[in-house]
């Protein structure tokens, strides 16, 4: 009777493990399911959602890289625990946990596309990338056990093979989101760049193809490309440019004011809307005065040059000099800061980038006397935005001392450029933007002696229709 009760046990067992087999295998399967159905129950609609949403998704770059190495550590486990049976027991807890957080992975990679409203054709794929691998490692989790029973021992190599071949392919397309598409060809040698095919729009001479397009290639396709779209706006082509994004057109040929692209290039660095975001340093000065000049003369894809936009191709290129120390003048400048008027900003946390003398609160009730109130901080200032105010030629005078001045805007004021050539002492003085001025065709005459400036805006000026081929020699 005992001997007729061990076979009847041990089937009941074989019979008891083959259900509980089955109904892990239906649990993947469901769970399998659930994963593939995740894009299609919260679509990436290319529209913000909850801030959380972002906040957690923001973890992911961080947290990617701990499953990478543990998959990359896997199949040194799995080769060396043919020998020795602790390390056999190291690689399926390796497994486990490769899983546990690929799946985390995963979830703040959705949060962070769902949230950020990011879309785009490799955001796609790598979001599919990442449900293949999670999926995958489950798959292999199941099969492990076989491989050492003897029971279908090809299959759990077959998938873990798999499963590395998806881990390369979906590391590769995360890549192309955190550094561009262009990441490794941007600063390819001429010589192997010539090899390359090159959109056609990027290869004519228009001024779009020489200035605009490189700007947003440089800036802002990481996020607005082909690979990925944030607020489905993408900023590749033309075309994609002037199509806009979910909220509707960025640019309004014709229409600077009324153009989103430029409000939010020129919005404060610290400011939720700001653009280029995610940390990304804003514009040069002159970056942004092409862009508007180029909105404002109709944003046409094939103009090879802008009225009033002379660019000094000839001009010597001038090494960038470190400002002096100003922290004894830390805490006016703080002060300064919080009030109303007129405001000295940092460039950076470092005190060599130097100051910015910025007016946008005071506007038309900044004049000269107000400006030679700065002067004790001209040799630390090198950025001076006094456009739309009321200063007048008379600011020459003091602008002559702010001796590491690089960019001046003077745009939408009474200038009529007598006493221009004081400012030929400049020596960084690379930008000058006069539009919308009283500039005399004789006062732009006086450029030739700003020998460092290499970007001049004389748009809708008395000096526009002067040629000023002296200064634009090379110009395109």
């Amino acid at each position: 009777m005992i001997e007729a009760q061990k076979p009847a046990g041990f089937a009941a067992r074989l019979l008891g493990e083959g259900r509980r087999k089955r109904k892990v295998w239906l649990a993947a399967l469901v769970f399998s399911c659930a994963l593939f159905a995740l894009p299609y129950l919260f679509r990436l609609d290319g529209k913000t959602h909850a801030d959380w949403q972002q906040f957690l998704g923001r973890f992911h770059p961080l947290a990617v890289h701990l499953p990478i190495g543990l998959l990359v550590l896997l199949p040194l486990l799995e080769i060396a625990g043919r020998r020795r049976a602790a390390l056999r027991e190291a690689a399926h807890f390796v497994l486990g946990l490769a899983f546990v957080c690929c799946l985390g992975s995963l979830a703040l990679g959705y949060l962070l596309a769902f949230g950020g409203g990011t879309t785009g054709v490799v955001m796609t794929r790598h979001m599919w990338g990442g449900i293949v691998l999670t999926i995958g490692l489950m798959l292999c989790l199941l099969a492990r056990p076989s491989w050492f029973s003897g029971n279908l021992p090809w299959l759990y190599l077959s998938l873990l093979g798999g499963v590395l071949l998806a881990l390369i392919w979906t590391a590769d397309q995360g890549g192309s989101l955190t550094h561009g598409g262009n990441y490794l060809t941007q600063y390819m040698p001429a010589p192997l760049k010539r090899l390359l095919p090159t959109d056609s729009t990027r290869a004519n001479d228009s001024f779009y193809a020489k200035h605009i397009d490189p700007i947003f290639d440089a800036n802002c396709v990481a996020c607005h490309g082909e690979s990925k779209s944030n607020g489905g706006l993408r900023l590749d082509s033309y075309a994609e440019l002037m199509k806009g994004g979910k909220d509707g057109a960025v640019v309004v040929a014709g229409q600077p004011d009324k153009s989103v692209l430029l409000f939010r290039v020129t919005l404060p660095s610290d400011h939720k809307q700001f653009m280029p975001a995610e940390g990304k340093p804003p514009l040069q000065p002159e970056e942004i005065a092409w862009i508007k000049a180029w909105i404002q003369q109709g944003a046409s894809p094939t103009v090879a040059k802008l009225e009033g936009v002379v660019i000094r191709d000839e001009a010597p290129e001038v090494p960038v000099q470190p400002v002096g120390d100003y922290s004894a003048l830390t805490d006016e400048i703080r002060r300064m800061q919080k009030g109303q008027g007129a405001k000295l900003l940092q460039v950076s946390s470092k005190p060599s980038d130097g100051l910015i003398l910025n007016t946008v609160d005071v506007g038309a009730t900044f004049h000269d006397a107000d400006l030679a109130q700065f002067s004790k901080f001209a040799p630390y200032i090198v950025e001076a935005e006094l456009g739309r105010t009321a200063v007048t030629d008379a600011s020459f005078s003091t602008l002559a001392t702010f001796t590491h001045l690089r960019a001046l805007h003077l745009e939408g004021t009474a200038i009529t450029g007598d006493g221009l050539e004081k400012l030929s002492s400049l020596s960084q003085l690379t930008y000058l933007n006069l539009s919308n001025t009283r500039v005399t065709k004789a006062a732009a005459s006086h450029l030739d002696s700003l020998r460092t400036l290499r970007h001049v805006y004389l748009y809708n000026t008395p000096a526009e229709a002067n040629p000023a081929q002296r200064i634009a020699r090379n110009a395109p």
